[in-house]
This record gives C-alpha cells, sequence and structure tokens, in this order.
C-alpha cells in the first residue's frame, strides 16, 4: 500500500472525485464520489473509512493512521519564500504616499534582529518608479540640449536656454507647495517632464532670433535688446494661450479629477515662473555665455575663413 493511496482516498472521501457523466430523463449528470456529510463530520469519521490495499483486500484507515487537533491559523502568508503578516494603510490627510512610505521605513527600522520588511503591490511600484524620476529628468535634458546644439551648431549656446528650464521647474514646484490638496506624483512629474520643452520654447525665440544678429557681427547686447523687443509679444501670447488652455485640468471635477488638477496646476505654476522670469534671464545668459565663449568661436572662424580667402588670391594670382 502506498501513502499516495490514502491520500487520495481521504480526497475522495472528505473532497470529492470526478468520475463521469451520464444522460436521463434527456439531461446530463455529473458523478462524483464523496462521503455523505453525515460520515464526515468529526475525526472519529475517519475509522470508518477503507482504503484497498496491494493484495486487494480492504483496511480501515484507522489502522493506519491517526488524528489530533493542533491550533494553527487558517491560511499562511509568504512573500519571497519567508513567512509573513501583510499590512494595508493609507496616509493621512494632508500627506503624500511618499511621506507614508518614508514614515514605514523609519519604523520598521525598530524591528527585532531576524525580521525585515518588503513592500508589494502599488507601493512596491511607486518606489521603483520613483527611482527612475531623476534619470528620465537627465535623459530628457541631454536629448534637448544635443537637439539644440545641433540647431545653433554651438555646445554653448544652448545652455542659455536650458537654463530656462530650473525656471518652470521652481515654479511648478512651488505651485504644488502652496496648495496642500495637490502631492508631487507620478502625474507632476509627467507635468515636469513636458516644461522641459514649453520653457525653452521661449527662451528659443530670443536665442534663436539674437543669434542670428550675432553671427552677421552685431554687438551682443543690442542683437539681445533687439531680440527681446521683437519675440516679447509672441512669448507672451503663446504661454498666456498655454496657460489658459490648462485651466480645465486645473479645476476639473468628476472621476479621475486628481490627476488632472495636479498635471494641471504644475504645468500652470511653471509656465507662469518661464513666463515672467525666463523672458529677463535668459537675455542675461544669453549675452554673456555669447560673449565668454561664442563670439571668440566666431573670431577663430572668421580669421580661418579670411586666411582661406587670403591664400586663394594669392594663388589665383600667380597664376
Amino acid at each position: 500500500m502506498l501513502v499516495s493511496d490514502i491520500y487520495s482516498n481521504l480526497s475522495t472521501f472528505l473532497g470529492s472525485s470526478y468520475v463521469n457523466d451520464f444522460n436521463l430523463y434527456g439531461r446530463n449528470f455529473r458523478v462524483m464520489s464523496q462521503a455523505d456529510t453525515s460520515f464526515r463530520g468529526s475525526l472519529s469519521d475517519l475509522e470508518k473509512y477503507y482504503v484497498r490495499n496491494s493484495q486487494g483486500n480492504m483496511v480501515p484507515l484507522g489502522s493506519l493512521i491517526s488524528a489530533r487537533v493542533i491550533e494553527a491559523p487558517a491560511v499562511i502568508s509568504h512573500y519571497n519564500i519567508y513567512r509573513s503578516i501583510e499590512i494595508n494603510g493609507s496616509p493621512k490627510d494632508g500627506y503624500s504616499s511618499g511621506q507614508a512610505i518614508d514614515a514605514l521605513k523609519e519604523v520598521a527600522k525598530t524591528l527585532p534582529a531576524g525580521y525585515g520588511f518588503e513592500f508589494s503591490g502599488m507601493s512596491r511600484e511607486e518606489i521603483a518608479a520613483g527611482s527612475q524620476q531623476k534619470i528620465i529628468f537627465a535623459i530628457s535634458l541631454i536629448f534637448v540640449f544635443l537637439f539644440l546644439a545641433a540647431l545653433y551648431e554651438s555646445w554653448t549656446v544652448p545652455f542659455s536656454v536650458l537654463f530656462a528650464v530650473p525656471i518652470g521647474a521652481f515654479g511648478s514646484i512651488l505651485t504644488l507647495t502652496f496648495i496642500p490638496a495637490l502631492t508631487n506624483n507620478i502625474y507632476a512629474q509627467i507635468g515636469l517632464i513636458t516644461l522641459i520643452g514649453l520653457s525653452a520654447k521661449n527662451a528659443i525665440l530670443i536665442v534663436e532670433y539674437a543669434k542670428e544678429r550675432v553671427d552677421r557681427r552685431f554687438d551682443i547686447i543690442h542683437a539681445t535688446l533687439q531680440a527681446v523687443g521683437l519675440r516679447l509679444r509672441p512669448i507672451i501670447m503663446t504661454s498666456l494661450a498655454f496657460i489658459f488652455g490648462v485651466l480645465p485640468l486645473a479645476f476639473a471635477s468628476g472621476a479621475a479629477a486628481e490627476s488632472r488638477k495636479t498635471i494641471g496646476w504644475t504645468v500652470f505654476g511653471g509656465m507662469l515662473a518661464a513666463t515672467t522670469l525666463a523672458i529677463f534671464v535668459v537675455p542675461v545668459l544669453f549675452a554673456l555665455i555669447t560673449k565668454l565663449f561664442y563670439v571668440k568661436k566666431l573670431k577663430r572662424l572668421q580669421d580661418e575663413h579670411q586666411k582661406e580667402e587670403e591664400m586663394d588670391q594669392q594663388i589665383f594670382g600667380e597664376g
């Protein structure tokens, strides 16, 4: 007799076992093998069950097994093989989920030796996403810088555009700070990524025109002031159009309103700061960076071009 035969016998009597199907009176019936309710209500009923041995004889289970009552939890939870206790909770009003996670980490430091903790579900995903925020933000800045470097054919001029991005991010963070109902969550991070392009857009309008003037040997200060005066109205008009365009998101209501509000207020505050402050900072940065780096490079290229022209004239003159 095998132990598997005993387990199969107990499974059939106490649980159930499918036998077959049959048709009767035009209906299909399923045959299930199981002990009657009155014969599986107590441990003493196990002695009434029989199992067939290798010789084909019926042996009572009472002569093969013994049973006793012990206390144990109905369900034993495991996480990464280890026994675990699941704790669910939510942050108090006025606190973000990130602050709640940090508080739990501080409390978990007081656990005795041999105990540990892990986050699962949405908390685990939030922690994983939070660690990628800096990487995504840095990659976005690098790509914007490379596109601007290709546009201006310079490694220094794009910095005058990129310095408008921290101003927009400062406005977004300040807005989230002054509105306690909003938190720095994944939707706010999406708004910050969006602001990289939106903040750079205003700076590009100024820098592009000013750089064209500088390339034509205009004075740096005069070219910058002329670019600001010419581009001020388009910057204000496009920025106000976008700011008013996100107001429906900022004042959203109904299902998923919090996500729309977070994106709306993040972009609203960032664009407001980028419009009111960047138009003063970007021209100064452009003039400073151009005077320190770009003009020297431009003068060197012009000197080289002039020498090449002189050499060509000498060659053609001798010919």
